[in-house]
């Protein structure tokens, strides 16, 4: 028409650009041919700009799918100096669309223009994040955990990442956060390069500290409070190092979450909680640092363990058991419990015999002596069930769990016989029975795998699951084969006032904020 005609001269034809921007309420075709020419002449009618980008967004919302994902197509074709973070805005809110040729559309524009201006793509993105509807929020999240880093290094400049580093720590965007949404954030911050150093590492744990809320006072009785802990302190796990400190967190289990293991109370059904707490502060104190409260902090860990350790039952005059059954063994707890004091006690070698009276180090080595003998039991009967077993006969779950609880028994055997050297030794190590033996590259350790998703998401993820732990809990009773077993996948179990969070963000139906 015209405006094709006259190229360069286009601009001069402001009454056929008006009569394009009509065609949105007309009928089908008319709005199909306004969906490609508006934004094919958009440069040309600056004082029509307002009135052409809320026409396209009228075809974006347009009952035929064609001729919505036409508009959608095209939307980057305004993203143009002061419109784009505009624009950037219009597909963020877009992103709660549920047709996944329409998602995909909304996805690939947004990575185009992110290609043109980063940051300004960010801020609209950010702005959502901040004031959108619930699933549009989500869904800007999930975006930017997934694509980032698909994005090049000439896009993810180190000025865009410290802008992105910026915007997450406002306390605007993270004061209410859901779990999941942290995790989340946590896995975009996770990883951006300028973040894999050291310094980065340790900002990453301070946010993570901070969210926790250590400074607070520990409320065992509330699952929001046990399940925000547990969440953030399974984001800092992955962090530490030998250069960045576990000790603000093995500190506050010690001396707020320990004493009050058995009332802890969680949302998640079907998880051991006391046994996931002990599993993380197994996990971190190999990396605390210098602790204020040392000697105290162990004194509370050993007296923890010492509840997971029983004496023998006493004897009657006949000889036999006075009691009427054995006292329960629960390896697994005393694995991370004793891994744990053994941790930390080579910070104070002399608290077993400096720091306990006799009496309490003869009851302690009784203790010791008595699980030993539980334990070798085990561990015989374990080898001999599992003995010519290969290949696909260890895959059965029954065999399975044999080889996690001879992994758990043969730790606490090694850790044992450390604590009964004179003086007590804490040279011996051990892999966690729940952590691969072979020695992860760190890079790799804290690479976050991610897949790019291409359709839209139909279920909000409960975070990212480890792999599925088997538990071992012996019987009670005399020492027996028939093994127990619990198996764990870590869930995100969210309350609040937003079905699922830390805390509700109130009412923010809003609907088209364009």
């Amino acid at each position: 028409g015209i405006l094709a005609d006259a190229t360069e001269t286009a601009g001069q034809h402001k009454d056929a650009y008006q009569a394009i921007l009509d065609g949105v309420k007309g009928g089908a075709k008319e709005k199909r041919l306004a969906a490609q020419f508006i934004p094919k002449f958009f440069k040309h009618f600056p004082e029509l700009a307002d009135s052409a980008i809320n026409a396209q967004l009228d075809l974006c919302e347009d009952e035929d799918v064609s001729i919505r994902r036409q508009a959608i197509k095209e939307l980057p074709q305004f993203a143009t100096g002061d419109n784009l973070p505009r624009v950037a805005d219009i597909l963020t809110q877009l992103l709660q669309s549920d047709d996944s040729a329409e998602f995909n559309l909304v996805n690939n524009a947004l990575l185009s223009i992110f290609k043109m201006d980063a940051k300004g793509t960010l801020g609209g993105l950010f702005s959502q994040i901040l004031q959108g509807e619930d699933i549009v929020r989500e869904r800007a999240i999930k975006f930017l955990s997934t694509k980032l880093k698909t994005l090049p290094e000439e896009v993810m400049t180190k000025e865009v990442e410290e802008f992105i580093l910026t915007e997450s720590k406002k306390a605007s965007v993270l004061e209410d956060v859901t779990g999941e949404e942290f995790v989340l954030f946590m896995k975009i911050l996770s990883g951006l390069k300028s973040l894999q150093t050291v310094s980065g590492r340790q900002q990453l744990v301070e946010l993570v500290a901070e969210q926790a809320d250590l400074e607070q006072t520990f409320n065992p009785s509330d699952p929001d409070c046990v399940d925000r802990l547990l969440q953030c302190t399974r984001q800092a796990v992955p962090l530490f190092s030998k250069n960045v400190h576990s000790t603000k967190f093995v500190t506050y289990f010690c001396e707020h979450v320990l004493p009050n293991l058995s009332s802890l109370t969680t949302p998640v059904e079907g998880l051991d909680i006391q046994l996931e707490v002990l599993k993380l502060l197994a996990e971190m104190s190999s990396f605390c640092g210098d602790m204020e409260k040392l000697e105290s902090n162990l004194k509370k860990l050993f007296d923890k363990l010492l509840e997971y350790m029983p004496l023998p039952p006493e004897e009657a005059e006949n000889g036999e058991n006075a009691g009427n059954e054995e006292p329960k063994l629960q390896f697994s707890y005393v694995e991370c419990l004793l891994y744990s004091f053994h941790q930390l006690g080579r910070k104070l070698p002399d608290f077993l015999t400096a720091k306990l009276n006799a009496e309490k180090l003869k009851d302690f080595k009784i203790r010791l002596q008595y699980f030993a003998r539980g334990l070798q039991v085990y561990i015989r009967q374990l080898r001999l069930a599992l003995q010519g077993k290969t290949g696909e006969a260890l895959k059965t779950e029954e065999n399975k769990i044999k080889v996690v609880a001879l992994k758990i028994t043969n730790n606490i055997n090694v850790l044992i016989k450390d604590l009964f050297h004179i003086p007590p030794s804490y040279k011996s190590t051990v892999t966690l029975s729940w952590k691969p033996v072979q020695k992860a590259d760190a890079s790799q350790k804290r690479a976050s795998e991610d897949t790019t998703s291409s359709s839209p998401p139909k279920k909000a993820s409960a975070g990212p699951k480890r792999d599925a732990r088997q538990i071992y809990n012996p019987p009670s009773g005399k020492y027996s084969s028939n093994l127990g077993s619990f198996s764990y996948e870590q869930r995100g179990g969210f309350r609040g006032g937003r079905g699922r969070g830390w805390g509700g963000r109130g009412n923010r139906s809003r609907g088209r904020i364009y």
